[in-house]
């Protein structure tokens, strides 16, 4: 292999590098929880008993049954009429994050590859569940192989998954061939696997590929748990410069006239009614899908889509 140390960290990521994405977990929640924290997942958290403690929900009349311990006093003296507190049991939310890193998402124009950009958004939704009390683990698929990290509420699992995510993000150096379908094939049996109902899962990658094999694997995992999917792009993917250039991988190149403006047209057109299509069938589903791009710091993306999340 390769040594990816010699490739800049836009291109290739490394453990300390994610690690450091912890400081930036603290600003948002993937979860949605009785707390006040910005959360996609606005009022659809259903999900099992964790046992560990007790949230106040409301106060409200008493009725006979109740328990007498619970009488809100304060609020009985002040109407002259007995009122109780209620309380739900805290729950669990494990987490499954699942992160692509493929040969399609090794690619970027400007600042950083999609597969860096991924493996940043894995460890930070990584250490976010962990910080919330909740079990995380991971499933890191490539061209060549799957990583499957069993959930636990532990750290070292967490740096467990980041390092498969590493070695898996320094693999994209050499050549690969298998077929993108198979893979998804074989990740989909073993998240369905592992997740059963209840669970969040994060869904990282660049969606290259809108087949009805992947809306029907997402579809399926959503009908009993949480589901977030989150679209790492590159602009030239959408937006092609004006001028003449190569482009190509390990196996073809081809040139490229950006200063035709019907193709660059055609390009942005493609990209945009693809991209519609599948969130309308994601829509359909219940399962959000946030977007982020190669160029801007992953941190203030954030900041800007959980802003959004909270209008």
């Amino acid at each position: 292999m390769n040594n990816a140390n010699s490739f800049p960290s836009q291109i290739f990521t490394s453990l300390k590098e994610l690690l450091g994405m912890e400081r930036h977990a603290q600003f948002f929640s993937l979860i949605a929880r009785k707390q006040k924290v910005k959360s996609i997942l606005g009022g659809r958290h259903e999900s099992k008993l964790r046992g560990r403690g007790l949230d106040f929900e409301e106060t409200r009349h008493y009725v006979q049954g109740d328990d007498i311990r619970n009488i809100d006093w304060k609020v009985t003296a002040r109407t002259r009429e007995t009122h109780t507190r209620v309380f739900t049991e805290e729950k669990e939310k494990p987490a499954m994050i699942v992160v692509d890193q493929t040969n399609s998402m090794f690619f970027g124009s400007k600042s950083r590859t999609k597969s860096v950009v991924a493996a940043e958004l894995a460890a930070i939704a990584a250490f976010r569940v962990l910080k919330q009390g909740d079990r995380v683990g991971g499933i890191v698929f490539s061209d060549d192989g799957i990583d499957i990290i069993q959930p636990k509420r532990d750290r070292r699992n967490i740096l467990r998954f980041l390092e498969k995510v590493v070695n898996r993000n320094h693999d994209l150096a050499k050549p690969h061939s298998t077929d993108y379908q198979d893979t998804l094939k074989e990740v989909s049996k073993k998240v369905r696997n592992i997740v059963t109902h209840d669970y969040l899962v994060v869904l990282i990658s660049d969606f290259h590929r809108y087949s009805p094999d992947v809306t029907r694997f997402i579809s399926q995992i959503a009908q009993h748990n949480d589901v977030v999917l989150v679209k790492v792009f590159d602009p030239l993917e959408r937006d092609i410069p004006k001028i003449k250039f190569v482009a190509g991988d390990f196996d073809t190149q081809v040139t490229v006239d950006g200063g035709k403006k019907t193709l660059r047209s055609s390009f942005q057109t493609g990209f945009d009614e693809d991209f519609q299509s599948f969130s309308a069938q994601m829509k359909k589903h219940r399962v959000p899908i946030i977007s982020l791009d190669t160029v801007v710091p992953i941190d203030e993306q954030m900041k800007s889509v959980f802003k959004k999340a909270r209008k």
